[in-house]
């Protein structure tokens, strides 16, 4: 999630060298045999959940998700996840958590106990979405941080949980430096590098902020993959319910039928109650016609953030043990608007 663009802009000149040399410099191909051929297309599928570092995941050292311990060992962190995605199933009928990666989680001493949550949820029969995420500071940029960190790390990554069905890769999230042009390179890249993965598992972030899949959606190199969009009520000051479905569906094209929501919100711990219309409300109105047309259009979808520590638009809130960890609900009319989306629940009705 990002409120706003933010960091150093490179000039063009730069920005295409240095996409010249992370394509040229890009790690050993993991490629093996051929892909299997692409599954038919079933967002729906995805009922899901983030869960999130407080630190929003943009981190120049390993990601440490709200209740777990950069000091946990496997087992322990193990147990954790377990509960909390017991939890999110219990408390929301998710069967999707879509989890943070990073060179410094991955590449070094912590990535033996953060496969426990990756395992936990897994064995769980949870849908596991591993995405890419930046750095922070000048590294909050829109780019790919270091391309001799980048290709290590999906190397393991994909090493690992290949062959786990339930995993889902995202080479990037919101790749916002870069072009449309260079980002789908980019992503045919890591398709190549990887191509016995089966496409029918990566999903293709949609450009800038993953604002949009139209672009990602018509280059034929990408055929076969998911589609992730990110959309925010934060985006406008005001707009109606109807103005902000027609600002969801223009970014979404004719691709709904490859596009998951994986990243959507709005505030849930400050008294909203989202089962009502409140048309001079910009964030009711907006949760409303999001959920509406992601049911509308048989889409899957992931809410930002499930659990994230000190976050307003957490939907989750971590209770008892913290060795043993709970979830509460913080906004049950938020919950209820997460139902509709997956096909169960009510309509908001006047």
């Amino acid at each position: 999630m990002r409120p706003t663009p933010a960091g150093t802009r490179r000039t063009p000149r730069l920005r295409a060298a240095l996409l010249a040399l992370l394509i040229a410099g890009a790690g050993t191909s993991l490629s093996g045999a051929p892909a299997q051929a692409a599954p038919r297309m079933d967002t729906s599928q995805f009922k899901g959940v983030n869960w999130a570092d407080p630190r929003d995941n943009f981190a120049d050292d390993p990601v440490v998700l709200s209740g777990l311990s950069l000091s946990d060992s496997y087992a322990p962190t193990y147990t954790k996840s377990s509960r909390v995605i017991s939890a999110f199933r219990a408390n929301l009928g998710a069967n999707t958590v879509r989890l943070p990666i990073n060179p410094y989680t991955v590449n070094g001493t912590y990535w033996k106990s953060y496969r426990a949550v990756i395992d936990a949820a897994s064995a769980k029969g949870f849908k596991v979405i591993l995405s890419y995420w930046e750095g922070t500071g000048p590294r909050k940029d829109g780019f790919i941080d270091d391309q001799a960190t980048y290709w290590p790390m999906w190397n393991t990554v994909v090493k690992a949980y290949k062959s786990d069905r339930n995993v889902y890769f995202e080479p990037m999230n919101e790749p916002h430096g870069y072009t449309d042009t260079e980002w789908a390179d980019l992503a045919a890249k890591w398709l190549d590098t990887y191509a016995s993965v089966p496409r029918g598992r990566v999903f293709v972030s949609g450009a800038g902020y993953n604002d949009h899949v139209t672009t990602v959606c018509a280059d034929p190199r990408l055929k076969g993959t998911y589609l992730s969009l990110h959309h925010y009520g934060f985006w406008k000051e005001y707009a109606t319910y109807d103005q902000w479905v027609a600002d969801l569906k223009v970014r979404i094209g004719d691709c709904a039928n490859r596009t998951v929501a994986d990243e959507f919100g709005a505030h849930m711990t400050t008294g909203f109650d989202y089962n009502k219309p409140a048309p001079d409300n910009n964030f009711v109105n907006y949760m409303q016609a999001v959920t509406d047309t992601f049911r509308e259009l048989k889409m899957g979808s992931v809410y930002w953030p499930g659990l994230r520590t000190g976050d307003t638009y957490s939907l989750q809130t971590l209770t008892g043990d913290p060795s043993r960890p709970w979830l509460a609900t913080t906004n049950r009319s938020g919950a209820d608007r997460l139902a509709w989306a997956w096909g169960r629940g009510k309509a908001v009705r006047p």
